[in-house]
């Protein structure tokens, strides 16, 4: 059970429009966004700053963002945000064998150098203390130019504040986003946990 129960869509009906950025993400609008509703001025916000995170204005692909997005909540444990993020790379058309092998992108033969140096940034900035050195920065300047690493860390640090939120609210995870984690990350032991 949630630390505070989501409200209804209905609520705030700027946030409801706002959320509709969501539809075409996830599906439908997450509980944490209607968690966060009780105070619209924080929904409002956050939506405004993931849709401009995740808007793309380099070589930096829909899906990639999502990907580097399940890397960061993966560091930090959080499984309501695992879910979403394999969720939305699925549907922003990460390649199938990524999706299945997302656990291995380090040595799996669908993930190129450019994306390995993208998802070793994310695992390294999510961690704690912060791991990011030398050898990510000289392979990120190797395939990505200033504005695309910065495009990165937008979507690393929007998932550290959606990590802590949604693991420490308990946010209930959405049947849809179940399914996909499940598909896609049960055989590595994913569960609800905390998020029922």
């Amino acid at each position: 059970m949630p630390l505070i129960t989501p409200l209804t869509a209905d609520h705030d009906l700027e946030t409801k429009e706002l959320a509709t950025f969501f539809n075409e993400t996830l599906g439908f609008c997450p509980n944490s966004v209607l968690t966060m509703q009780r105070r619209p001025a924080i929904s409002k916000a956050f939506i405004n700053l993931n849709k401009a995170v995740m808007a793309n204005e380099g070589r930096v692909t829909s899906a990639l963002k999502r990907m580097i997005a399940w890397v960061s909540s993966n560091a930090t444990g959080c499984r309501y945000c695992q879910a979403h993020a394999i969720r939305a790379a699925e549907r922003y058309g990460a390649e199938q064998e990524q999706l299945d092998n997302i656990w291995e992108y380090r040595t799996h033969a669908a993930f190129n150098a450019a994306e390995r140096a993208a998802l070793d940034f994310s695992l390294a900035a999510s961690q704690v203390p912060n791991a990011v050195d030398g050898d990510i920065k000289a392979r990120l300047h190797e395939h990505w130019d200033e504005g695309e690493i910065v495009e990165m860390l937008g979507v690393i640090s929007l998932f550290g504040y959606l990590n802590r939120w949604n693991d420490s609210m308990g946010t209930t995870l959405e049947e849809d986003a179940i399914d996909s984690g499940n598909q896609y990350l049960g055989k590595h032991g994913f569960e609800v946990g905390k998020h029922v």
